[in-house]
């Protein structure tokens, strides 16, 4: 067995510890970095209101850290983001706020929705149900209210 002379033994040491501390010292330097996505499948004003409120909430809670908010509606929730929805005018506030409202395509497809039918400051996105697990997938945090 070699052994090496202590100097060189604590030089090795140091430098695997460097090695290893290195991705923590730039995990814990790097701003963080909050997502979250709301999944939405209600058709009732109070659960949307909820919803909204609940958005509003986690924006206030974090503060000046940067967020990332999206709500994604499918199934009968979409019918909250139709022009005539009684929630429109919170809609609109969240999404000035600067959170996303995705609608689903192939639930505006089933219900033979267009665009036009809808409010005219949201997103779409080809299925709900995807948009939600890939956002899971890139480690948003998911919340079904």
């Amino acid at each position: 067995m070699t052994r090496l002379p202590r100097r060189s033994f604590m030089l090795l040491s140091g430098t695997a510890l460097l090695g290893a501390a290195a991705p923590l010292a730039f995990a814990q330097t790097s701003a963080p970095h909050n997502r979250a996505v709301f999944q939405v499948m209600d058709n009732e004003p109070a659960r949307w209101n909820m919803i909204l409120s609940n958005m509003q909430n986690l924006r206030d809670g974090v503060g000046s850290e940067p967020i990332e908010i999206e709500l994604v509606a499918y199934g009968p929730g979409i019918n909250m983001l139709k022009a005539d929805s009684s929630v429109k005018q919170r809609v609109a506030e969240a999404l000035k706020a600067g959170a996303t409202v995705n609608a689903c395509q192939n639930t505006m497809s089933n219900q033979k929705l267009a665009p036009a039918d809808m409010l005219p400051e949201i997103g779409y996105v080809p299925a709900g149900v995807v948009e939600v697990m890939r956002k899971q997938q890139q480690g948003w945090a998911y919340i079904r209210s």
